[in-house]
């Protein structure tokens, strides 16, 4: 599409330049799953919380609006034209916000912590794409596809598709509207109007993920090599992201590396900004190998799940896919249960 630059080239950009958003989201806006669960949970706030309704909703009226004007059809991305499967969102899920609770971070959060220096956050990452790439291509690949078979299907697997079989309405009409009701939920609260930092950089994640698939979504359309219509997913895209690091000279770059790179550069460059940047090691043995369970767990339940925090939680959550909303659902409960275990135990309270 431009001369002298292929259009893998830019698709890694284009995953780069929105990473590079959601790494300063996480070091300077303080952007975190687990840590928006925490704060609801035991520290009384749904302040961080409210910060994700406040990205879907800003991803979700670019997406449908790209949508109205013609710019964008989610319909080519794989979580509107692959068969759902609620069994699968609702384990992977569990699993998936199980291990972030025992790792202490997702995938997305362990890259934003590496850029600050912490080098347990290096293990997970590790580990999560290690895992997630077993998972799809490795040992646990038969299982899984037997178990959880990818079926593509002509049926939108998403939620304004589906209403407008039903409402004399167009898919896009109905996207907007849920993601300005989104939105408006999010920002309801006087506290959250009283929080401008918080909607600044809710919104600055959003556009992250509207970066993604808009600009996947042109160079699929418009460019001369054949490219996936994706947005930003943090599992088996850090598995590729390592295969890439190990044997780059014999693969193109895609959006996964691109994106991965820019988050651990976005948190580098906000953590030196704040002066937060510190070397930080595992010293406690049992520490370590508790990270690894859970990044292990992570990695395949994101797998089964079809994503991550930020692939469902907000990629996947901007298009309206049926996957989306469960999946959260399964990742809050699934988180919840974990820091149960690791705060207050399983034994009932006398």
């Amino acid at each position: 599409m431009i001369d002298g630059i292929s259009d893998a080239v830019l698709v890694a950009l284009i995953g780069a330049f929105g990473g590079l958003l959601l790494g300063l989201a996480a070091r300077l806006g303080r952007f975190c799953t687990l840590g928006a669960i925490e704060d609801y949970f035991y520290g009384g706030s749904d302040i961080r919380l409210r910060m994700w309704g406040v990205a879907i909703g800003v991803a979700c009226m670019g997406v449908f609006g790209a949508n109205a004007a013609g710019l964008f059809n989610p319909t080519t991305s794989y979580y509107l034209d692959t068969r759902w499967l609620p069994w699968a969102s609702i384990i992977g899920g569990g699993v998936f916000g199980y291990g972030m609770a025992l790792a202490g971070n997702c995938g997305y959060g362990a890259l934003a912590r590496l850029g600050g220096g912490d080098l347990r956050s290096f293990v997970i990452v590790v580990v999560v794409g290690m895992a997630a790439y077993a998972t799809l291509y490795g040992p646990l690949a038969f299982v899984f596809a037997k178990l959880f078979p990818r079926i593509p299907t002509d049926t939108p697997q998403g939620i304004a598709h589906g209403l407008s079989y039903l409402l004399p309405v167009a898919p896009a009409v109905i996207g907007m509207v849920i993601g300005v009701a989104i939105l408006i939920f999010a920002i309801w609260p006087a506290r959250m109007r009283a929080d401008p930092k918080a909607i600044i950089w809710g919104a600055v994640v959003g556009l992250a993920i509207l970066s993604g698939w808009l600009g996947t979504g042109y160079i699929a359309q418009y460019g001369f090599e054949v490219v996936p219509v994706v947005s930003h997913n943090f599992s088996a895209p850090v598995g590729e992201a390592m295969l890439y690091a190990m044997i780059g000279a014999n693969h193109a770059p895609s959006f996964a590396v691109g994106s991965v790179i820019g988050v651990w550069s976005g948190a580098l460059i906000g953590s030196f900004m704040l002066g937060h940047f510190r070397w930080e090691a595992c010293e406690d043995p049992r520490e370590l190998r508790r990270q690894i369970i859970g990044a292990i767990m992570m990695g395949v339940g994101a797998v089964l799940a079809m994503g991550c925090t930020v692939g469902q939680g907000l990629s996947s959550m901007a298009l309206l896919s049926y996957s989306a909303p469960v999946t959260i659902v399964s990742i809050f409960g699934g988180a919840a249960l974990g820091l149960r275990h690791l705060i207050e135990g399983f034994a009932p309270a006398e």
